[in-house]
């Protein structure tokens, strides 16, 4: 305990608010709230025998604290959790990556409202849903809204005819005058209900709109109402009814040693509608009460909607927690655990589907780490490696009959890429002939050439079969890397050619090992083809426009920088190639000029 920890010890108030613990370098390693800040913050300092490992670890980094007085519990509530989404403290349990989970915003401020993607809640006027754990799943669900409201998406209005949205059924082209605004308020509520979960009262509006536009004899109007009726009407029909009405939204928890996972399901209007679940970071010495309040608070501090219930599995600060949900919402929440009946069977499948979640990444994480470190460690197995081999190195060579020739070097650690530590090459020794062995020598040569290499890789591997690896042998061992071992892969049948041994090393068809150095060989590929390919555009671009008199490299950047493409100035008028910097009226005649004799 410091000096300083001991002087504001003594002058604790009894007053509930919330205290922040600070390291050495005035970091917020931890944010807390009590109903009596004195007695709170002061357990922290006596015995550690009857603390947690995690506590004991956080104690003895904290040189400072602050406290903030409240006048009550909820306020000291609400004050912590805003705290922890600002500082974001290592010891405090927190949703992982809750920065960027998205909601969904309906911009109801605009005269014609659109459906976006937001990872920001602003007081824009705009509704809010959310938010939502995989942005993956939410973008095909906003697929399906696109096709059962054809809303707007682009952002500008001001255009003299529908784009390609309208004439694929994806859009009514409000902008076009194809769709009066007060029809298209109609279709942004009934979104808002859909997004809701209340398809039933979707269902009404969209009837009721239909039966009027037929009454009116609007009936192309109707016709469409009526699809999208239909449509909503067979979206419903997935849905099961849970509860008889009102919205809820379960709770159910699980832990195992894949982490910890809460997931959340949205019953509206008595439909079960959807569900999200969520990682927690920062809990594995936790109580399941503690994590259960700390991920409430986190959640409901930025949620879009507040349901009239919340049921949960068993008690955390429920009282507490009640009364601000309701200060929030403006209308009374509660917050329950149910014993029996239908609402404690929809909480144990919230808690199964959980201990599935958490089932299935275990099983994912086992996977990924068999086709990962496990391939690493089965590859050292199978070429007799003395080192494990966790950072490889891979080279390919490309080109076209020895033209724009170029090499590539690809890098995995752990049996995973690491793209930062990719380099490519463009081999000048062998311009103009086919020669993949010189090739080989000036990459390794450029890579390995010196005594001192930054990050020396404990593997190389050579796309390639016993040439290429003398080749690369010959300037990596003469450099004096004799440790690292050096392989060639084959590329016909993928056998790995090791030095100083005639017959080559053939992994089994269905090892992971093999489908790492497939996986790299591929990579080194796919890198080399991609440069190689941008060189030769280059080049054929270049050549075109060296051909024009009056053109030298400044203006063909310029024309290039400003049209993005050859074909854009080809189709260029005269004007416009004059309007291009370092352009004169007699170089835009020139380009002009060639590229209309070549039209025709």
């Amino acid at each position: 305990m410091t000096n300083i920890v001991a002087e504001k010890l003594a002058l604790l108030s009894d007053s509930p608010g919330v205290y922040i613990m600070k390291n050495e370098q005035g970091k917020v390693i931890y944010v807390g709230k009590a109903v009596v800040l004195k007695n709170r913050v002061r357990q922290y300092f006596q015995s550690s025998k009857n603390h947690p490992p995690k506590v004991q670890a956080m104690v003895a980094k904290i040189a400072d604290f602050e406290t903030i007085l409240t006048r009550s519990e909820v306020e000291a509530l609400i004050l912590e959790a805003n705290l922890i989404k600002k500082f974001r403290p290592y010891y405090n349990i927190r949703l992982k990556d809750d920065k960027t989970y998205p909601y969904v915003k309906v911009t109801m401020a605009e005269d014609y409202p659109r459906v976006v993607i937001t990872r920001r809640i602003l007081r824009d006027g705009a509704k809010y849903f959310g938010p939502y754990a995989n942005v993956g799943a939410l973008r095909e669900s906003l697929k399906l809204l696109q096709r059962l409201f054809p809303m707007r998406t682009c952002k500008n209005m001001n255009v003299d005819r529908p784009c390609l949205e309208y004439h694929i059924k994806r859009c009514v082209a409000p902008c076009a005058g194809k769709y009066s605004r007060d029809e298209y308020m109609e279709m942004a509520k009934a979104v808002c209900l859909y997004l809701e979960g209340r398809t039933s009262d979707v269902e009404k509006m969209l009837e009721t709109r239909m039966n009027e536009a037929a009454a009116g004899l609007r009936f192309e109007s109707a016709a469409k109402l009526r699809d999208q009726l239909k449509a909503v009407r067979k979206v419903a029909e997935r849905q099961n009814v849970v509860t008889g009405s009102g919205d809820q939204d379960v709770i159910g928890i699980a832990r195992t040693d894949a982490g910890i996972c809460v997931m959340v399901f949205f019953i509206r209007a008595g439909k079960m509608t959807g569900r999200e679940h969520f990682m927690l970071s920062g809990g594995e010495d936790e109580r399941d009460d503690d994590i259960l309040s700390a991920f409430l608070k986190q959640y409901y501090s930025r949620a879009a909607f507040l349901p009239e219930e919340v049921l949960l599995p068993f008690e955390c600060e429920s009282g507490i927690i009640e009364i601000w949900l309701t200060e929030i919402k403006g209308s009374k929440v509660q917050v329950i655990v149910p014993q029996r009946g239908l609402k404690r069977d929809i909480v144990l499948m919230a808690e199964e589907n959980a201990k599935k979640y958490l089932h299935d990444e275990a099983a994912r994480l086992k996977a990924s780490e068999e086709q990962t470190m496990g391939a690493v460690r089965e590859l050292q197995k199978y070429l007799g490696l003395k080192e494990l081999p966790y950072r490889m190195e891979c080279f390919d060579i490309s080109h076209i009959q020895g033209s724009e020739t170029v090499a590539s070097m690809v890098v995995f650690e752990g049996g995973v890429a690491k793209k930062s530590d990719y380099r490519r090459f463009k081999i000048k020794s062998t311009e103009g002939k086919p020669d993949d062995f010189l090739s080989m020598r000036e990459v390794t040569t450029r890579r390995y050439g010196k005594k001192t290499v930054e990050n020396m890789p404990d593997l190389i591997v050579i796309d390639g079969g016993k040439g290429q690896l003398s080749s690369a042998l010959e300037i990596i061992r003469g450099a004096g890397h004799t440790d690292v071992p050096v392989v060639g892969l084959a590329k016909q049948f993928e056998w790995i050619f090791v030095e100083g041994e005639s017959d080559p090393v053939i992994l089994p068809r269905h090892s992971q090992a093999l489908f790492l150095m497939q996986r790299i060989r591929d990579e080194a590929h796919r890198f080399a083809i991609t440069y190689h390919r941008k060189l030769r555009e280059k080049r054929n671009l270049v050549s075109v426009l060296d051909n024009i008199e009056g053109i030298g490299p400044n203006r063909r950047k310029s024309l290039f920088e400003h049209f993005g493409s050859l074909e854009k100035i080809k189709a260029a008028g005269e004007d416009e190639l004059c309007a291009v910097p370092k352009m004169t009226k007699a170089a835009a005649r020139a380009v002009y000029n060639f590229f209309a004799v070549r039209k025709t």
